[in-house]
């Protein structure tokens, strides 16, 4: 991992208690924030590999994570939590935003490439036929789900995620997101039974 800030130098020797080096962050101490990078920095990049899968970007996010603790200092409150708790806390959410916005990015992609196939003219055998019917009525039936059903579906089932790291990245409970994947399956089945796929 190379994670290293543009603007400051990184310092050596014990560092004194996080809290005392955030208040001098807050106060634009450079020299402070080298000692908060050094300790909190590993930590950010290991939570936004964990959730992106993908060590570039997760670097990408770990470096944004600790512009933002810089930019961000005085909203810290000790009262809260550690600064490691408010930094690992910033790093998750930016982390699962990435991974959002990289969806996104995709379904738009999926999407102007549906819109371009549909203007192409050409021949479709039966068997052509009956698959793209199959698939628009299998998206159909992905429409039927509520936005949370859909999200913990795709996450699980499309993008390979376990339930615990669904929960994660939806920022939901363990029980709740089993239950939206339980139901979400159930009124899939039941649409693809009745439209004579399953």
């Amino acid at each position: 991992m190379s994670l290293t800030p543009i603007f400051i130098q990184t310092t050596t020797g014990p560092p004194p208690p996080l809290a005392a080096v955030m208040s001098q962050v807050a106060e634009g101490d450079r020299e402070a924030f080298a000692i908060l990078y050094d300790a909190t920095a590993p930590r950010a990049f290991g939570i936004a590999r964990r959730v992106l899968r993908n060590e570039a970007l997760a670097e990408e996010v770990a470096q944004d994570v600790m512009i933002e603790v810089w930019r961000t200092a005085t909203r810290y409150h000790p009262g809260r939590g550690s600064v490691e708790t408010w930094v690992t806390t910033i790093a998750h959410r930016r982390a699962v935003d990435r991974v959002r916005r990289e969806r996104a990015a995709k379904d738009r992609d999926l999407d102007h490439s549906a819109r371009a196939a549909a203007l192409i003219s050409f021949d479709l055998t039966a068997e052509e036929g009956t698959r793209l019917s199959e698939m628009t009525s299998v998206r159909g039936c992905l429409k039927s789900l509520t936005d949370l059903q859909l999200q913990a579906v795709v996450l699980a089932f499309y993008d390979g995620y376990t339930y615990l790291e669904v929960a994660g990245l939806l920022d939901a409970k363990l029980p709740a997101v089993k239950a939206r994947i339980r139901d979400g399956l159930r009124r899939l089945r039941s649409c693809l039974t009745t439209i004579g796929i399953a």
